[in-house]
């Protein structure tokens, strides 16, 4: 393995199985960083906006929509488990569909439940060169192109949406081709430096604006529950931007991160406050019970490898 590869491994090794007192220490440490930044970040919100008014939307929400935005939710986790297995297609890993979604699950677990350790991402990394001695620079980069691939869709929607927002008074032109030179750069040094994981890449792009897609139609279900007849683009706007702004591992699951971006983003777009903070919310809790599904394969690891197929040669 290159210097780069054992460093990946090692890291990920030691915050799965801390070998001293001071590994140990810093694992407790991040977990009581994340949980104290998630509740200040959490008490200002709800500073400037009661939290009873939040409960009040939440115990009067259609639920039937609620249900709908849930079930957006989970196969937009399907499809995007889809979307990571093309990239390890790339890399000859033949994994099942079953068998990835099952990892994609508790990768999401870890991601929410675990605030101080690996992350799921960590320990997909982990577990595929453990088990298919796969080099783990290409598993951490067929990983990372898969994020890319989200961060993209959601560019693609956002510039969608400005058009859409008569306050960002700014001409499509403009944040249109700052998209397309983009992508056009993206693609260019995704072939010249990494053409080995471009093999599915349209592929798995077309899969990632339905992913993107899927989440959006979840937060316009939220608002359809609350009996919402306004524009929708300022609150799917500001759900993206706070989507971005979670990239940043400073909470838990990105509780409290996406609250407070909805609050700044009132003072710009016309939302009312309240559902400013109700729609991430509610958002976290049907993310967070999707996740609670990765617990399984916690309990029952068994389960989780079960019928593993060979890495082909």
């Amino acid at each position: 393995m290159t210097k780069i590869e054992d460093e990946i491994i090692n890291e990920v090794e030691e915050e799965i199985h801390p070998k001293t007192i001071k590994a140990k220490i810093w694992e407790i440490t991040k977990t009581i960083l994340k949980i104290a930044v998630t509740a200040v970040l959490l008490y200002f919100v709800y500073k400037k906006v009661p939290f009873a008014d939040v409960k009040y939307r939440l115990i009067h929400a259609n639920y039937w929509w609620m249900l709908a935005a849930l079930i957006s939710f989970f196969i937009s986790i399907v499809i995007s488990s889809s979307r990571l297995l093309s990239f390890f297609k790339s890399i000859n890993l033949q994994l099942s569909a079953r068998f990835n979604f099952r990892l994609y699950l508790l990768g999401l677990f870890y991601n929410f439940l675990l605030p101080g350790g690996i992350g799921g991402d960590g320990y997909k990394i982990y577990l595929l060169n453990k088990t298919y001695k796969l080099p783990a620079k290409k598993v951490f980069w067929a990983i990372m192109f898969d994020r890319l691939s989200g961060l993209w869709a959601m560019g693609f929607i956002i510039v969608g949406l400005i058009y859409l927002i008569p306050q960002i008074e700014i001409h499509l032109g403009i944040p249109l081709s700052i998209f397309l030179a983009g992508s056009t750069i993206y693609y260019f040094v995704a072939y010249k430096f990494f053409k080995e994981y471009t093999q599915y890449f349209f592929e798995a792009h077309i899969k990632a604006l339905i992913v993107q897609g899927l989440q959006v139609m979840s937060i316009v279900f939220i608002l359809v529950g609350q009996d919402f007849h306004n524009k929708f683009s300022p609150y799917l706007l500001s759900y993206l931007i706070s989507s971005l702004a979670t990239i940043i591992p400073i909470s838990v699951g990105g509780a409290g991160i996406r609250e407070t971006v909805f609050t700044q983003l009132t003072q710009v777009f016309p939302m009312d406050k309240t559902l400013a903070v109700f729609l991430p919310g509610t958002f976290y809790m049907i993310s967070l019970l999707v996740a609670l599904l990765g617990i399984y394969y916690v309990l029952r690891p068994s389960r989780l490898e079960k019928g593993l197929p060979k890495l082909n040669s």
